[in-house]
């Protein structure tokens, strides 16, 4: 389908007005509303002078700051595997240059180096970096999205030959996008690869919209209308994902590329079978791609404690420096509230008693820090990050600490979940790239022997049905201390022996532990 500049920039703004009344205010402004919020800017837009401090005490960062390292604390590992082959562990398999069939040993094999190369893969575009930030703006902006596409001057280091002549060029780039670059074309399907068509929107430099028009075939005409489009040297470009079904009933992903005027790139195949986009949801909203966020929520909370707290401090303020009242005709002296100042006071012993006086501040209750404080506390505990989960609590021991504290988590598991789920979705889609993109290159493997190179053939896998699972190495969260008292109430009770304590206690705990361990090892 040969589709126009009009059409689709009638889509984008269909969905741009969709995202504007989603909610009370619309996803962009109460996004807007929510980072100020985050960052500390809570008493924007409030009339409240300049006279009296305006105190924050800033319960929703503590509060995201917090679910957000414990999102990312998990030491995690993903797997590749191929949908109907039975894995197996610990292949012999003797050489990788593959030929003829495809046996379940060469998928084996080639699963476990793609599972490998993800995370080489995932050091190059700096995944932890880009997560990070997707889980911020999902938690302010309630989703946040990862667009994964080809890059054709990445360079590889890999040659297509072995007199190393002739480069390979070419590889995946991930990039976090905001809300309001993404539209997607059924609002109410949740999920992404079920979208009819999803719109990408980006400000991009003319000159750069205007090589890559060149580049694939633009006239002038075409590029004039490009220009026409530019505001201050900039131009909206419109990328247009969509799905194209043959007669058989399979798909493959199609891509347009617009500016409001003209046409930059023509419909082409990306040969792809997933859209390159994974999704995540802070909080789930029935029949919405779109997600919710917490601090929607947490906001009136957060107003009550500032204002609690402000006129807490208001009243501490005029009640240690309380409203002066001078006798102008008796006191002709300035006065100031320098200590120790003498004011002169003209007049008989009744002038004098009667020439300054302070006007008493009505008593503040004792009962309001106590409101404060349980409103502070509620909202906390509410939202999940009662003092056990932020560290605030001090058990009898370490194993009582850690039980208390993976109870506290208990309900973060649910957004755990999705967040691994995001990591899944984000590996299918780069196994897609690797297989549609790659054809025969090296892939780089990494381990604690050192680095080397497998010969790769896309070809020979382009059949199979690809799974990503994520694996968590460590759900325990437990510093140092804990766990070598954790290994010491294990060996006082017998369960363990000298050694197997010493050998597992953190490394940099014990100067010289391998000697201990040796000498241990000499005495039993």
């Amino acid at each position: 389908m040969n589709y126009t500049p009009e059409q689709i920039f009638k889509e984008y703004r269909k969905g741009c007005e969709f995202k504007a009344s989603f909610g009370n205010k619309g996803i962009f402004e109460q996004s807007r509303i929510n980072e100020r919020f985050f960052i500390g800017d809570q008493w924007h837009g409030a009339k409240c002078g300049n006279d009296r401090p305006l105190v924050r005490h800033n319960i929703i960062k503590r509060i995201g700051d917090y679910k957000i390292s414990q999102l990312l604390s998990d030491a995690t590992r993903l797997r590749i595997s191929a949908e109907g082959i039975p894995t197996a562990e610990n292949l012999e398999i003797q050489s990788n240059n593959f030929s003829g069939d495809v046996t379940e040993n060469e998928i084996n094999f080639m699963m476990s180096a793609l599972g490998n190369y993800y995370d080489v893969t995932a050091e190059r575009v700096k995944l932890n970096e880009l997560n990070e930030r997707i889980l911020r703006n999902a938690y302010i902006c309630g989703t946040a999205v990862l667009y994964t596409y080809w890059d054709a001057n990445v360079t590889t280091g890999v040659y297509a030959d072995k007199e190393k002549t002739l480069k390979i060029s070419g590889d995946i780039r991930s990039e976090v996008l905001g809300i309001e670059d993404i539209v997607f074309g059924d609002p109410y399907c949740e999920g992404v690869q079920n979208q009819p068509y999803i719109i990408i929107s980006s400000k991009r430099d003319l000159e750069e919209v205007l090589r890559e028009a060149r580049l694939f075939g633009a006239d002038i005409t075409t590029l004039s209308r490009i220009s026409d489009s530019a505001d201050d040297g900039k131009v909206t470009l419109l990328t247009r994902l969509y799905k194209e079904y043959n007669s058989a009933g399979d798909y493959t992903i199609k891509c347009v590329k617009s500016t409001e005027n003209a046409i930059v790139r023509k419909e082409f195949d990306t040969g792809l079978a997933l859209y390159p986009l994974s999704i995540f949801t802070w909080e789930r909203k029935s029949n919405s791609v779109y997600g919710e966020s917490e601090i929607t929520y947490l906001i009136p909370n957060q107003i009550a404690i500032n204002r609690m707290i402000t006129a807490n401090v208001w009243s501490a303020m005029t009640t240690g420096m309380p409203i002066m009242v001078v006798n102008g005709d008796t006191v002709t002296d300035k006065i100031t509230n320098d200590p120790g100042q003498i004011i002169k006071v003209f007049g008989s012993n009744e002038d004098v008693a009667g020439a300054v006086n302070y006007i008493s501040p009505p008593n503040f209750t004792k009962d309001f820090d106590v409101s404060i404080n349980t409103l502070i506390e509620n909202t906390l505990t509410q939202s999940g990050a009662n003092e056990v989960a932020l560290g605030d609590s001090k058990a009898d021991n370490a194993t009582a600490l850690v039980a208390m504290r993976n109870a506290a988590l208990m309900p973060l598991q649910i957004v755990k979940n999705r967040y691994y789920t995001f990591l899944e979705d984000t590996a299918r889609i780069w196994v897609d790239f690797w297989i549609t993109y790659y054809g025969k290159r090296d892939l780089k493997q990494q381990s604690k022997s050192g680095v080397k190179y497998i010969p790769f053939d896309a070809s020979r896998y382009k059949s199979l049905v690809f799974c990503a699972k994520v694996e968590v190495v460590n759900a325990i969260s437990s510093t140092d201390t804990e766990r070598a008292q954790m290994l010491i109430t294990l060996f006082e009770k017998g369960i363990i022996t000298r050694k197997q304590l010493l050998s597992r206690l953190p490394d940099g705990i014990i100067d010289d532990l391998e000697q201990l361990i040796t000498e241990s090892s000499e005495e039993e």
